[in-house]
């Protein structure tokens, strides 16, 4: 067969670069056969024939460029095959039928796990996303060459956003940084996850990327010079202690990676100690820690800013010594320590050391693997797709707390975790039954966070049980997962109880004898309420969902059962709770109190969510709220709720939300009449603005009415763009 670099023309710009992938993986796997890449090539082309992207170029550009970043990697010839083919069965006639019976399972296989599932028709676009993740995952865990793909995919996508329209560029450079961006990261990918991070921070918050390229270009002014001199005295230090080493380099920090310091830590990139950083590449574990006693003995370490991930590497093995010192120009430096292979493991992860023919799975990689396993077990136990995605960024953006058993076993936990997360982190019963903990010898209560270093002892009681609250303080998903488990059994249970009890109260008062009732006429009340189960009307009895005399009505239509009750409870509780009148409705119905949360203040336009309460109605929460995964361990109280199409009107309060903003700001003349000069342009009200300064700086707290969150997000937008602003943020709580 001819090779496809004969079969196009000479001067075809997907003939260099296939050329430059042949020459790519020759170099990085010498003893593989090229001929089941070149059969790949050759069919992709056939089959892209034709079709362009959006940029303009041939469509077979983007493959092959997938195919190269694989060969980057060093993955063997069936996976760079497959990364030529990964858009075959999505965008042409092909079928995963045909890939299999030209380049064997593997491949057909690898596609499969690839190819996006557009077939599908989705409820919402958050449950679409959450589907794809999830596919990925499985498929991850089966091989994990498929995640790989998926990842080059994703990176040469992020490199050429550039001709998309800006609400594409927007939506998937935000999918990067929730979803792709975190999984390189748990993969140990860290080259990956920078660039993908980096690629996707100007489209998601432009204003943000402009600030932090303006700050950091100040400081390579003069940082790349003091970075140059250190690396000099560096290696000569290292020659006089005869010390040989791999090499000295240095970087500055990554833009995205200084933009989440500066929100995190309120504060800005020229007092940060990491944004420039050396790197010492090592030929062995002794060496890594003399080339430290140097490095100290040279200039002065910063005082806690020492850490050993040599010792107790990270999660995804991350390994190196890191260090903080500062130089005689007086910046201060990161100094990180490591050998070759570590520095491998660094930059590429799993890639680094992913070798198919070489034999099975190692055992540094199937411990990486192993948080994955875990994620797909809990997936399966959740209904919402929101949930699972919640779920997942947690587990993907590990901040990690190192604690250990009394007996020196290592548990490590997310940042700000408590002992309740400990015990669950143990096994479930520890966690169920946990009544108090000890923390390095001494009592604390189950709320007490942890730190890096605690050695914690567990108490347990027998026939003790989980409490909802507990909801509110744990941080790890493994907890958080069992105890939403446990309350929903049993708190069903209970509901079922009060459920049945309330029909029986109602039925004596009304002098009806449920013996006559019989099992049909409960089923055919059941499905008009729309649930299969006798039970399950029950349990929505038991959460004020449904009233027990309507229930009865429904049972026995010739009973002496006065209508109308519900309809006047309504209208009391409205008048006592003041209900929204008529901005948001619960859909199938119209005569449940519905109000908005305080917790989380919805506006008109965002994503909302209900939760039946008792005794007050609906909830209606923000998707975002920080209380709605902690609320929904009961699906039954869940309840589809939709902003009215007609205009709000308030009961008791003007037709416009009141919200309150703090913005961080500097200290400068005029800032608060800027301010309130956007908030004016946008013809919004301003109830109150007070400002408080010091250090150079200011923080100006604004209460302002608005119409809706377009009428809001252009309004924050303003004011981000007002000089001397560094962020804006919205306080969700309820403003009165």
């Amino acid at each position: 067969m001819a090779s496809p670099g004969e079969t196009v023309a000479p001067n075809d710009q997907t003939a260099k670069r296939f050329r430059d992938l042949l020459q790519i993986v020759r170099e990085n796997r010498p003893n593989d056969d090229l001929e089941i890449v070149e059969r790949a090539f050759e069919y992709s082309r056939q089959n892209h024939e034709g079709q362009l992207r959006v940029s303009g170029e041939p469509y077979l550009i983007h493959p092959l460029e997938v195919a190269i970043l694989l060969a980057d990697m060093k993955l063997d010839t069936t996976a760079i095959a497959a990364g030529l083919l990964h858009d075959s069965v999505e965008d042409t006639a092909v079928t995963t039928e045909l890939l299999r019976q030209k380049f064997g399972e593997q491949v057909a296989h690898i596609v499969e796990g690839v190819t996006k599932i557009s077939k599908i028709d989705f409820a919402s676009r958050e449950e679409a996303q959450a589907e794809n993740v999830r596919k990925m995952m499985l498929a991850m865990v089966d091989d994990i060459r498929v995640v790989l793909i998926k990842l080059a995919d994703r990176l040469h996508n992020m490199r050429t956003l550039e001709p998309l329209s800006k609400e594409r560029q927007v939506k998937i450079a935000k999918e990067t940084l929730e979803i792709y961006a975190p999984l390189a990261h748990r993969l140990g990918m860290g080259k990956v996850r920078g660039e993908l991070e980096d690629l996707a921070f100007p489209y998601v918050d432009p204003v943000g990327y402009q600030s932090v390229v303006k700050q950091v270009d100040i400081l390579r002014q003069d940082g790349e010079t003091a970075l140059a001199h250190m690396v000099e005295v560096i290696g000569h230090k290292l020659k006089e202690a005869g010390i040989n080493v791999v090499r000295v380099d240095s970087r500055f920090k990554r833009l995205y990676s200084i933009y989440q310091k500066v929100l995190r830590q309120k504060i800005t990139p020229d007092q940060m100690y990491d944004v420039m950083a050396l790197r010492v590449i090592t030929y062995s574990v002794n060496d890594c820690y003399a080339v430290l006693g140097i490095i100290h003995n040279a200039w002065r370490p910063v005082p806690g800013r020492i850490k050993d991930f040599i010792a107790m590497p990270r999660p995804n093995l991350y390994q190196s010594l890191h260090t903080t010192v500062i130089g005689e120009s007086g910046h201060l430096f990161e100094v990180q320590i490591r050998t070759e292979e570590m520095h491998k493991l660094a930059e590429e992860g799993i890639a680094a050391h992913w070798k198919y023919k070489d034999g099975p799975i190692s055992a540094r990689d199937e411990q990486r693997l192993s948080w994955l396993r875990q994620v797909v077990e809990w997936q399966r136990e959740m209904a919402d797709p929101g949930e699972f995605l919640s779920t997942l960024k947690i587990d993907l953006y590990p901040e990690e707390v190192y604690t250990f058993t009394p007996k020196g076993k290592v548990v490590i936990l997310p940042r700000d975790a408590t002992t309740i997360d400990f015990a669950y982190t143990v096994h479930t019963e520890v966690g169920h039954t946990c009544v108090g903990a000890k923390i390095n010898g001494r009592m604390v209560p189950l709320r007490t966070k942890l730190h890096s270093g605690d050695i914690v002892e567990i108490m347990t009681q027998a026939g003790h049980n989980p409490s909802r609250d507990w909801l509110g303080v744990v941080k790890s998903s493994r907890a958080r997962q069992k105890i939403k488990h446990w309350l929903n059994i049993h708190q069903r249970e209970r509901a079922i109880e009060i459920g049945r009890k309330l029909i029986e109260k109602e039925a004596r008062k009304y002098r009806i004898a449920l013996k006559d009732v019989k099992d049909a006429d409960l089923l055919r009340a059941a499905a008009e309420y729309g649930v299969a189960r006798v039970d399950d009307l029950q349990a929505g009895i038991g959460y004020g969902k449904y009233s027990a005399r309507s229930v009865l009505a429904k049972v026995v239509p010739g009973s002496n059962l006065a209508p109308g009750g519900e309809e006047q409870q309504n209208a009391a509780l409205k008048r006592t709770f003041g209900a929204e009148g008529g901005a948001i409705t619960v859909r199938g119905t119209d005569d449940l109190l519905v109000y908005r949360a305080r917790c989380c203040n919805p506006i008109r336009g965002e994503e909302i969510v209900g939760y039946v309460t008792r005794g007050k109605g609906v909830a209606v929460h923000s998707k975002t709220c920080s209380n709605v995964q902690n609320l929904m361990y009961e699906p039954e109280r869940k309840i589809a709720v939709e902003w009215s199409s007609k205009e709000p009107k308030l009961v008791g309060a003007p037709p416009a939300y009141p919200v309150k903003l703090v913005v961080a700001s500097d200290d400068r003349p005029g800032i608060i009449t800027a301010v309130s000069a956007v908030i004016s342009n946008e013809e919004a009200n301003i109830r109150s603005i007070e400002a408080k300064t010091g250090n150079a700086r200011a923080t100006i707290d604004i209460v302002l009415d608005t119409r809706d969150v377009n009428h809001l997000n252009r309004i924050i937008t303003g004011i981000r763009r007002v000089g001397g602003v560094h962020n804006v943020e919205r306080v969700l709580k309820m403003v009165t």
